[in-house]
């Protein structure tokens, strides 16, 4: 059973790997017939009550096919301009002389009420002229199908169905008493659309409001730099690629004047010294309470008072934490400052070691339980950097194959860390942060080897970041 949102994922990631989207709901639509059909028999008459999104899509599919044997109308909730996808518009044209408007039929006329109203993904108060409508399917003592989720589950109204004929698994929160019978069916979602990474993923990137402000799309600090400047630059521009408002960088007065000068977009505090110490902390405890996310790590250095500051800090953030690069060396030493956290750790396969994983093996497909393993054993989310990346919480993983061998150069691993802490401070949860920092982070770098082949370099990784993000936003934005 997975949660609803990820079944979204799912069909986007399937029509990445090949599967069309038009395919799935052609297979969905047979497949809520195939359930009629043989359970009732032909000569009913039904009545498939059809939203305007690619649920409706699913019931337009399903009135085709049951159209020959049964007599059949197609309720449609709104005129047919209101059709939002593509794919449902065309589904549509082979049953719209069944189409008639909600006011003209009497529900309790109908032996079979198809319910192709709402798919999942519906929250909160149902508005007209909906409600009215699944109070009518309700109150018609005629036999509902509901086509993958009852419409409404989960909100102030919903139909209750007498079946559900759901696809590829049980959704989160399903039951016999909001569902009735439960009735499985596989439409074609190959098994890797659950594993890859994808541009499914981009449906938990937070799209920023018309009315955002300065400041609501996260505020990130980054604490680095000291012994190496590069680093902590590096994942700022990861963060403002992946879009946020505010990066913060806290670094020793040694590398302060390279990173300030790296870019006017940064907000640059100068800590003391030439490296990171415990007399920093208050300084940095000040500053953590202007932002949303910290990432601690890139370009301190292994340096013992640095060792000791960082798990110092640590043990007192309240804020989501991405641990990268010399970070990760620190809380080697303890684990036990994790306890409580939560973020993600973000090592190579000799920082895996370090924190206490067996050597990853060369097969990347043996490298899934082990990091499950550590993530249900520190309470974070491991993002496991490779030639494939691997996304693991204790209970689930997903592989990440984008990204190319030129991306072993220094500092990619920088941007990747900036873009999963942006995320983080835009409320992204840390396992969806992870892995869709890893599908930009590697699409950004095959963008860049277009470019420059294997000669990239991170920066040119860095400036491919938004280019990487756009066009499967644009899905989103402009569907």
């Amino acid at each position: 059973m997975l949660p609803v949102k990820e079944f979204a994922v799912l069909d986007i990631n399937s029509e990445y790997l090949g599967v069309p989207q038009s395919l799935l709901m052609e297979n969905a639509g047979r497949a809520v017939a195939d359930f009629i059909l043989k359970r009732f028999g032909d000569q009913r008459k039904i009545a498939v009550v059809c939203g305007t999104g690619n649920n409706g899509g699913d019931g337009f599919v399903a009135a085709r096919y049951l159209r020959d044997s049964n007599d059949v109308k197609v309720v449609l909730v709104k005129p047919q301009e209101n059709i939002r996808t593509d794919i449902a518009r065309n589904a549509f044209e082979a049953v719209k002389d069944l189409v008639v408007i909600p006011e003209s039929v009497e529900l309790s006329d109908f032996e079979i009420v198809v319910d192709a109203i709402f798919g999942t993904g519906v929250s909160g108060h149902i508005e007209e002229p909906y409600a009215s409508l699944i109070d009518l399917m309700n109150a018609s003592g005629a036999t509902i199908i509901s086509v993958d989720v009852p419409s409404g589950m989960g909100t102030d109204r919903s139909v209750l169905p007498n079946a559900t004929v759901t696809f590829h698994d049980i959704k989160e929160g399903m039951n016999q008493e909001n569902s009735g019978e439960i009735v499985v069916r596989d439409i074609g979602i190959p098994a890797e659309a659950a594993l890859i990474v994808g541009p499914g993923e981009f449906v938990h990137y937070p799209i920023p409001s018309a009315d955002s402000h300065k400041g609501d799309n996260g505020r990130v600090l980054i604490i680095g730099g000291g012994p190496y400047t590069g680093a902590p630059a590096l994942a700022g521009m990861g963060a403002y690629g992946i879009k946020v408002d505010l990066v913060h960088i806290a670094t020793p007065a040694t590398s302060f004047i390279p990173i300030a000068c790296f870019s006017p977009n940064f907000i640059v505090h100068k800590l003391g010294g030439e490296i990171l110490t415990m007399a920093d902390l208050p300084a940095l405890k000040e500053l953590l309470k202007k932002v949303d996310a910290v990432l601690i790590g890139p370009g301190l250095g292994d340096a013992l008072e640095t060792m000791e500051a960082v798990r110092a800090f640590i043990r007192t953030c309240d804020k989501p934490l991405v641990i990268d690069a010399d970070g990760i060396g620190a809380v080697a030493k303890d684990m036990g400052v994790l306890r409580g956290k939560k973020g993600v750790i973000t090592p190579h396969a000799g920082e895996f070691v370090k924190l206490g994983g067996e050597q990853p093996s060369e097969d990347y497909s043996a490298r899934v339980e082990p990091a499950k393993e550590m993530s249900r054993r520190i309470g974070m989310i491991i993002l496991l950097k490779g030639r494939i990346d691997v996304v693991a919480s204790a209970d689930r993983v997903k592989l990440n194959y984008t990204g190319n061998p030129g991306m072993s150069v220094g500092g990619t691993g920088d941007v990747l860390a900036g873009e999963v802490v942006g995320l983080l401070s835009r409320g992204v949860e840390p396992f969806d942060a992870a892995r869709i920092a890893a599908f930009v982070n590697g699409t950004a770098g095959d963008l860049a080897y277009g470019e420059y082949g294997f000669s990239l370099l991170a920066t040119n990784v860095a400036e491919k970041v938004p280019k990487a993000l756009k066009p499967f936003l644009d899905r989103f934005l402009y569907p």
